[in-house]
């Protein structure tokens, strides 16, 4: 089973994929517009970021909250054995096509990790190692193979189990559970509400007033918590929790944490 630290980013050993391969438009999360394929202006040749503690500042906040979850060293390193698409441009074109296939994988490796290690997950731990292993062996094939895979299908298989992991887990939280899967809770008032158990996969709670609130075991996989007011609130076991939601959101030292994720740098 992967540690969660080695699903993280190391852009020490990344030829700037995130900085390349996706395509971004001029809005309140970018100051600039950038077609899917071409580096960022302010990538320098060395692959770094050339205003990475001023992106907040110069209006790129969308790239503090992108998570690759270790996609860009594994294709940079392993996928592609060290080879830098700018030395070899005959590489960037695969390369650049295989980093998004990647970065869902390693998320889904994220997930399926998280879900294995929690102790209600005991019914199921036998089928989320066997899933984890065939998603990481998927991560290691040769890049024409990686190209022509279908994500969604595999996402679908994975999701079944994540579902189960989250069920059971919410399950020891008595009494009845909310259930706001998908829904529209931007600018929700939710100051201090009880949400212990909810499951909050892909809800919207973009500018949600969430101070206060009692997030434990609530399933908040997908939930998109853009600038979501969440100071005071415990979250110390919400389910599927990652460091990019948090990053997107506003915290402060109140706000209670799991120990899988940190503290944003910008609260």
């Amino acid at each position: 089973m992967p540690a969660l630290s080695s699903l993280r980013a190391d852009c020490e050993n990344c030829f700037g994929l995130c900085c390349v391969v996706p395509a971004f438009a001029a809005s309140a999360d970018f100051a600039i517009t950038k077609p899917a394929g071409q580096a960022c202006p302010n990538l320098g040749e060395d692959s770094r970021c050339g205003i990475h503690d001023k992106l907040r500042k110069k209006g790129f906040t969308g790239c503090t909250v992108y998570d690759c979850f270790g996609a860009g060293q594994k294709v940079s390193q392993i996928t592609f054995e060290g080879e830098d698409w700018r030395k070899t441009p005959k590489t960037a074109k695969s390369m650049f096509a295989v980093f998004p296939v990647m970065r869902d994988l390693q998320e889904l490796l994220y997930y399926l990790t998280e879900a294995a290690a929690l102790p209600t997950s005991a019914p199921i731990r036998d089928d989320l190692a066997e899933m984890v292993d065939r998603t990481e062996r998927m991560t290691l094939d040769k890049p024409e193979v990686l190209r022509k895979l279908d994500v969604h299908a595999h996402r679908g298989a994975v999701n079944g189990l994540l579902l189960r992991s989250s069920e059971l887990a919410r399950a020891e939280v008595p009494g009845k559970k909310k259930d706001r899967r998908g829904a529209d809770l931007i600018g929700a008032k939710l100051k201090g509400s009880n949400l212990k158990g909810a499951l909050l996969r892909g809800a919207y709670l973009i500018g949600a007033d969430l101070r206060g609130a009692d997030l434990r075991r609530a399933d908040v996989i997908g939930a998109d918590l853009r600038n979501a007011d969440i100071r005071g609130a415990d979250l110390r076991d919400a389910l599927f929790l990652i460091q990019s939601q948090l990053d997107a959101a506003k915290g402060d030292a109140t706000t209670k944490l799991p120990e899988t994720v940190s503290r944003s740098a910008h609260w």
